[in-house]
């Protein structure tokens, strides 16, 4: 709590320390652990990062955490110095997303099988790291998307695990759209438990990522990546289908801001219009009701025109993550998102920091 606020961050990250792959992969598999160089088997698992930029990533990364979170860093991010920092920082319960884990299965060529060892390695190192503060800590489950048939198992092991979410990139994998298919089943299982979809983008992976096909900095790739990938992957849901067959699925859109979002229903809206001959049999609403039916979206204290934002679809699906603790991190983005009560109502900032998040994640009892 910080300032008489309650406070979910719905969106921070572990960092994975790089020896726990060969602790936790399975025994045929351990041979594919990653190096501290970032390869598997000999191959980069990231994509158009040059070695100026890769030294500048991490050194920015080395100042943020020496400067903000020594702690963290000499306890080798361990989960005791990880809950000692939220409660520092005012976070009532943070809910973890992967770092390195997102490069690590986040390369389309990768056989499945293999694909899968590295997101149950992960769920298994992650339900041990949560288990230290279960009151703070909350797991993310990591689902092999390229693996469909095996999907909806490995959603029952995270659901065994107490979880109540799961994290998918929202970019094709093997060339299939969130709205393939081959993933009805999967969705049919998220809405029956209630389980929460947090849509996660990561640059640089060796997934077709937007822009990734025509730029090279890390300025413009960053930059597509969150959140153009995002609005496909909603156009994905709206026009397969799968937000009008499944009513009750709750899909959050992290790591992009929220600016994109009303130009983007008012797109959608207006093709619907014109369009809605073609594709009737998929959606039956406006693309825009689907959103505020079931969709959240995270937002970022600087991003200045957020009342205009709330004035257009309103607060109830905005939701707050801090990204904790990447290069891009910003160390007081709590205390900037505690700060919003200056120039909109606290109940409104009530509701991003804790009341929307908690109902995303089904944790309203709480």
């Amino acid at each position: 709590m910080l300032n008489g606020y309650q406070i979910i961050d719905a969106d921070s990250h572990v960092l994975e320390p790089i020896e726990m792959w060969k602790e936790y992969l399975e025994p045929r598999f351990k041979h594919f652990a990653p190096t501290p160089e970032m390869t598997i088997d000999g191959e980069q698992v990231y994509y158009k990062i040059s070695p100026e930029v890769g030294n500048r990533i991490r050194n920015d990364h080395e100042e943020l955490i020496q400067q903000h979170y020594q702690s963290f860093l000499l306890n080798n991010f361990d989960p005791e110095s990880y809950a000692r920092i939220m409660k520092k920082n005012g976070v009532d319960l943070a809910f973890l997303y992967p770092t390195y884990g997102m490069w690590f299965w986040g390369v389309d060529s990768m056989a499945p099988p293999l694909a899968g060892a590295f997101t149950n390695a992960y769920n298994h190192w992650l339900r041990d790291f949560c288990n230290y503060d279960a009151q703070v800590l909350r797991g993310v489950g990591a689902i092999n998307a390229h693996s469909p048939e095996a999907m909806v198992l490995q959603l029952h092991q995270v659901i065994e695990f107490g979880w109540s979410a799961i994290t998918l990139r929202p970019t094709p994998i093997k060339g299939k759209l969130l709205s393939d298919p081959a993933y009805e089943a999967f969705w049919t299982e998220c809405e029956k438990f209630g389980i929460a979809v947090g849509l996660h983008e990561a640059a640089h992976s060796r997934l077709p990522c937007t822009g990734s096909d025509r730029f090279d900095t890390r300025f413009a790739l960053h930059a597509c990546a969150h959140p153009l990938e995002q609005m496909l992957a909603l156009l994905a849901l709206i026009e397969g289908g799968v937000l009008e067959r499944h009513p009750n699925l709750r899909v959050g859109f992290l790591e992009s801001g929220c600016g994109w979002l009303p130009y983007w229903l008012w797109r959608l809206d207006r093709e619907y219009e014109d369009l809605q001959w073609e594709v009737e049999h998929n959606i039956k609403l406006k693309p825009s009701e689907y959103f505020r039916r079931q969709c959240f979206v995270s937002v970022e204290p600087d991003e200045h025109y957020l009342s205009a934002i709330i004035d257009y679809i309103g607060v109830d699906n905005l939701i707050f993550g801090s990204d904790y603790p990447h290069a891009d991190h910003k160390p007081s983005i709590v205390a900037d998102a505690v700060a919003l009560g200056e120039n909109i109502s606290k109940a409104t900032v009530q509701k991003i920091l804790w009341d929307n998040p908690a109902r995303f994640y089904g944790l309203e009892a709480l």
